[in-house]
């Protein structure tokens, strides 16, 4: 026997399953020939969902295979963890399953809207860049769904992006590295060694452009012939990376058995916060403001004014040309040059 039922969203204010007076979307749980069926009708008028459900009755059988939202969000999340991709990417996809179940688990995949989607991405509370960023992991979801014949288009694709503006690229001065570099060799050493460590971590950050948490699980067996093999978690590129003869002295004093800044328990997300919390405190005593990323920003710029190509910039630091570009283009020293060039032959 199937039943009909009304799904009250989360702005109505009613709560009965049998009401009559909202629009709520409809819904069918039972079984049906021995089959179990829980599944959203697509519809909001109890009569025209009766009849529905009745030629089924009649049939004996629905008319197209189910997919409910909390099944395809495992699938989509399994098909994640089968591609290997990184634990911080793989973190955001557990969210959006989670999230995908609060608001839609019980719903037929091909049966969540445009305007159902616009209501979920009301509830986001992010920066525009954070949200755009949460709206490509959604349309990734429904072409997953689009792709494994559960759905007959994408209905994320019409929600617009967020309008972003872009913060130009600020580097640390060399007055500020000198600060930073001068706080290293006062910051408390407790536990004993923590001081030779936060200096070999910000030597590390200043000299090869890894994100905090690709230093934070750097392996010794990277440092090869005073070189660092490179290769990033997102990018995956492999690039060897001369570093000073200092830098290395100071990695290897630190080395504590296949890794130099973590012990490679408990998860890496506790060990960047860990990390973060010691930087912020070295760029306090230093009289600094700033961030990790910006070690790796002046790497960049420094490279890119020093006549480095913008494609050599981006394999170093595990980037697309893309992100490169629109991220850097001000420091692009042969474009500076060629500007210059264009505007003297103006004047003159």
């Amino acid at each position: 026997m199937l039943t009909v039922y009304r799904r009250h969203t989360r702005r109505c204010p009613h709560t009965s399953r049998k009401e009559r007076r909202c629009q709520c979307p409809l819904a069918v749980e039972g079984t049906l020939k021995g089959v179990k069926v829980r599944r959203s009708l697509g519809l909001r008028s109890f009569e025209a969902a009766q009849g529905l459900v009745r030629e089924w009755e009649i049939q004996g059988a629905i008319e197209k295979p189910v997919v409910l939202v909390n099944d395809a969000s495992e699938k989509f999340y399994a098909d994640a963890e089968a591609r290997k991709i990184g634990p911080a990417q793989l973190g955001k996809y557990k969210l959006l399953k989670k999230e995908l179940n609060d608001w839609f688990g019980a719903r037929d995949v091909a049966q969540v809207s445009v305007d159902d989607l616009r209501a979920y991405r009301e509830s986001w509370e992010l920066s525009p860049v954070s949200a755009g960023k949460k709206l490509e992991r959604l349309r990734t979801f429904f072409r997953f769904c689009l792709e494994s014949g559960w759905i007959g288009n994408n209905p994320a694709r019409v929600l617009k992006a967020p309008k972003v503006k872009q913060k130009p690229t600020m580097p640390f001065s060399a007055a500020e590295i000198e600060k930073i570099l001068w706080a290293t060799e006062v910051y408390p050493d407790r536990p004993k060694g923590r001081r030779g460590q936060v200096k070999a971590f910000v030597l590390l950050l200043r000299h090869s452009g890894l994100r905090i948490g690709d230093a934070i699980s750097l392996e010794v067996k990277r440092i090869h012939d005073g070189k660092l093999l490179l290769y990033t978690a997102k990018a995956g590129t492999p690039v060897w990376l001369p570093l000073p003869a200092d830098v290395v002295t100071s990695l290897l004093s630190v080395a504590n058995g296949g890794l130099f800044f973590w012990s490679g328990l408990g998860k890496l997300k506790s060990a960047v916060a860990d990390w973060q919390r010691s930087l912020a405190k070295l760029f306090k005593l230093a009289g600094v403001k700033g961030h990790a990323h910006m070690f790796r920003d002046t790497l960049a710029v420094d490279l890119l004014t020093q006549g480095v190509t913008l494609e050599n910039v981006a394999a170093i630091l595990g980037n697309t040309l893309r992100v490169a570009e629109r991220h850097y283009p001000p420091w692009v020293k042969s474009r500076q040059m060629e500007l210059e060039k264009a505007i003297m032959k103006t004047w003159k």
